[in-house]
């Protein structure tokens, strides 16, 4: 009986074109052995708490089994990937035999790569379904940020009176282009049905600085839709930029967020005139991330209470429930 001549181990794998849910795969394998390579086995885990090399035996089937076709090869739809999230694979040839069993490489070494944000087709979705919950609009006509009196002191003495802007946080959908990449300052505009002004109370802290409405929202600025999200709860979130035209922020947005017209959208609206009107979407929490600093000395600050009692509703590094129908989409959490 001849003797079967050994597939060799794939070596120079190479990870390219990596999207939130998607990335091509390529590896250097002698040219006999592609002539006679029928099937590619690729395995894929998590980077975290993983040990290298703990992939299946080479006599057990894999999570992935492709027909042999050109490389590099496109990966997508076989695993529900996570944005930003580091990933190790290894791969493996074989040649299917006629009693269906496979003849097989060893593994090749592992490579590890990380998923990237969610694109502009994947936020426009995200948008879809945030407009859909948004509900009508009501008037505002202040912008607020609610915080303890140590921030506040600390903005007085260290930064020269200005609320500075710091990094978005990891709160909300992991893909976000946002998180931890932006700067802005975060500010609240929602108001309660019966009064149409700000909430009396907030997670946030008992001191709530107050910014009329037009020092922050003007034809000059632009808006930006970053982020719908829930917290096993039934508020349900719409983060937005605004980021005055030109600005730092506004470069960032541009090619990462879509952008809304302030007159015409379901959020956040600005209409100008002899009396200037100013709206906000009913049904949805608004988180406005400013980038630019506001200085204390443009608005008022005035006390709030019973802000204890609701630190559940804080989004602070928050992670969005994955299981809900209303705010996820089909491209990871």
């Amino acid at each position: 009986m001849a003797e079967v001549e050994l597939l060799s181990t794939p070596r120079d794998t190479e990870i390219s074109d990596v999207t939130c849910d998607s990335f091509r795969v390529t590896w250097e394998m002698p040219r006999e052995d592609a002539s006679r390579v029928t099937h590619y086995f690729i395995d894929l885990s998590r980077k975290e708490g993983s040990e290298h090399n703990r992939f299946k035996h080479r006599d057990v089937p894999t999570k992935l089994v492709a027909k042999a076709g050109p490389l590099p090869m496109a990966v997508r739809g076989h695993w529900f990937l996570s944005p930003r999230t580091e990933y190790c694979v290894a791969v493996q040839t074989a040649i299917r035999q006629p009693d269906g069993d496979y003849q097989v490489s060893e593994w090749s070494q592992v490579v590890e790569f990380c998923t990237g944000d969610y694109a502009m087709e994947h936020l426009q979705q995200l948008l879809d379904k945030a407009q859909a919950a948004a509900g009508r609009l009501l008037r505002l006509s202040v912008f607020y940020r609610n915080q303890s009196p140590e921030y506040f002191h600390y903005v007085r003495s260290e930064c020269g009176g200005a609320m500075l802007p710091s990094f978005k946080d990891n709160s909300g959908s992991h893909g976000s282009p946002i998180n931890g990449k932006l700067r802005g300052v975060f500010l609240g505009c929602n108001t309660e049905f019966d009064t149409g002004l700000p909430p009396k109370d907030s997670p946030y802290g008992p001191l709530r600085f107050q910014i009329s409405a037009d020092r922050v929202l003007t034809p000059s600025t632009n808006l930006y839709f970053a982020d719908f999200y829930c917290m096993y709860t039934a508020y349900h979130y719409v983060v937005l930029v605004l980021a005055p035209a030109g600005s730092e922020g506004d470069s960032f947005c541009k090619s990462r967020l879509p952008r809304l017209d302030l007159s015409s959208n379901p959020f956040l609206t600005f209409t100008s005139g002899d009396a200037p009107a100013f709206c906000h979407a009913s049904d949805v929490i608004l988180e406005v991330l400013y980038t630019e600093p506001l200085l204390l000395e443009h608005g008022i600050l005035v006390q709030i209470s019973g802000h204890h009692q609701l630190m559940s509703l804080s989004t602070a590094n928050a992670k969005k429930d994955p299981s809900c129908k209303v705010c996820n989409i089909s491209v990871g959490r």
